[in-house]
């Protein structure tokens, strides 16, 4: 079941990625390395930083030990849903409201003139978030019940809308270009919550509204695991978020880089890493839920070997072909051989971080199933701590590159640190028994 599931995350994630990569391949075209790119990307960067700290890691590290432990799964998952989704609706409504103030304070490096183009955007784009919860709700239902497919396929759905954006719009200007590109990111997470729906349908899951008495400390111990999770998950992006942040002070451009060399950086750690987590933590979860911590221990050396010869060959394999994998990627239309040695460049000093990011997400696993999400924060706090400091002493010598590195030596710190609390002699014998 474990090399099955972990196939079926993968294979999502690979079709996902493909077409991600064509999406960016005609971004890079379209609208090249500019001002234009640049306000898209740190538009969509909002909802995306959000989505990945509150809906996708935190919720489902949260939500499906809880629900394991329920005794009354209907009505705890329901009251789950609707306080979440409330929540997310009045927020959204407030980045519309207060989107120049919230676009200032997200690329403060940008001018009056820049903010005053990225604000609508941002507001546009902050709706993808409630509707990619309601994904990411259902998905965790389905994951409970072993079914991975649907949400790993179905993140290609927001690709190819935005793929359909950007070829109704090639021939317009740059900037309502971004608007189409906005549009096609809501288009895309409705798209993604119908199949969902359609999944919920199909595995009788569909009784989550319910409104009986409900036990407090199911609510309570959800929400305490959920918030731990919430700050330790936001450490990771609030890192790519400080790159896009500190990259608005550079030359026009370099938000650009970094993120095309991050989005190559991902897609090894997404169709590795992540999948794995994904395909086992539901196990794990259950396994300590049954206090069977053997198994739980035979999943994770199992899954963390595999991981890690398959994360060293792609940090070879990308090393050794950076200049020619972006080139192959991206150079083309409006972005040039100048763009192509920034990018790649960046993505060496991604890569370095590759193998130590991924097999730390597999065992910070094993302290989210037995819900000590505070401690998994705290480990990522001093990640982050870590990230700050090298961010700010590298970023003058080495502008966007340094920010990179910066990123890989906080995974390096995390690695470091959750494998302590794991215990350095249990895992010696993990792996070595």
């Amino acid at each position: 079941m474990l090399i099955k599931s972990i196939f079926t995350n993968s294979s999502g994630i690979l079709v996902s990625r493909i077409l991600g990569f064509i999406r960016d391949l005609l971004t890079a075209s379209i609208l090249g390395a500019n001002i234009y790119s640049d306000i898209f990307f740190v538009a969509f960067k909002v909802p995306n930083l959000f989505r990945r700290i509150f809906a996708e890691g935190a919720f489902t590290q949260a939500f499906i030990p809880s629900y394991a432990k329920s005794k009354y799964k209907i009505r705890f998952s329901s009251l789950i849903f609707l306080q979440l989704i409330g929540f997310l609706l009045v927020l959204s409504l407030l980045v519309t409201l207060f989107s120049g103030f919230i676009t200032k304070a997200i690329a403060i490096g940008f001018d009056a003139k820049t903010i005053d183009l990225a604000a609508p955007l941002v507001a546009i784009n902050f709706y993808y978030l409630p509707l990619i919860f309601i994904v990411t709700f259902m998905a965790a239902l389905l994951q409970y019940k072993h079914h991975f497919a649907t949400t790993a396929f179905s993140t290609a759905l927001l690709n190819l809308a935005l793929i359909a954006a950007l070829l109704l719009s090639k021939d317009l200007d740059k900037y309502e270009i971004t608007y189409y590109l906005s549009y096609g990111v809501l288009v895309g997470g409705v798209l993604q919550v119908i199949v969902h729906l359609l999944a919920i349908k199909k595995k009788n899951l569909c009784k989550i509204f319910t409104f009986r008495k409900h036990e407090k400390k199911e609510e309570n111990r959800f929400y305490k695991s959920f918030f731990g999770a919430t700050l330790g998950n936001s450490t990771a992006h609030i890192s790519a978020f400080l790159d896009t942040w500190l990259a608005s002070f550079l030359v026009s451009g370099s938000i650009s880089y970094l993120y095309y060399a991050n989005r190559v950086f991902q897609l090894p750690l997404a169709l590795f890493a992540i999948a794995t987590s994904v395909a086992i933590f539901p196990m794990i979860a259950k396994s300590i839920k049954n206090k069977d911590e053997k198994r739980a221990l035979h999943l994770m050396k199992k899954s963390s070997l595999i991981l890690f010869a398959l994360l060293s060959l792609a940090t070879l394999i990308g090393i050794v072909f950076n200049n020619q994998i972006v080139w192959l990627l991206f150079e083309r239309g409006a972005f040039n051989v100048s763009d192509t040695s920034n990018t790649s460049l960046i993505l060496v000093m991604y890569l370095i971080g590759l193998v130590p990011f991924g097999i730390a997400k597999i065992f910070s696993l094993w302290l989210y199933a037995h819900e000590k999400q505070f401690l998994a924060a705290k480990i990522s706090m001093k990640a982050l701590a870590g990230n700050i400091i090298f961010s700010l002493l590298l970023i003058t010598p080495y502008e966007a590159a340094g920010l990179a590195f910066a990123s890989t030596i906080s995974g390096f710190i995390l690695l470091f640190l959750t494998l302590k609390e794991f215990g350095f002699n249990k895992f010696k014998i993990l792996i070595f028994k």
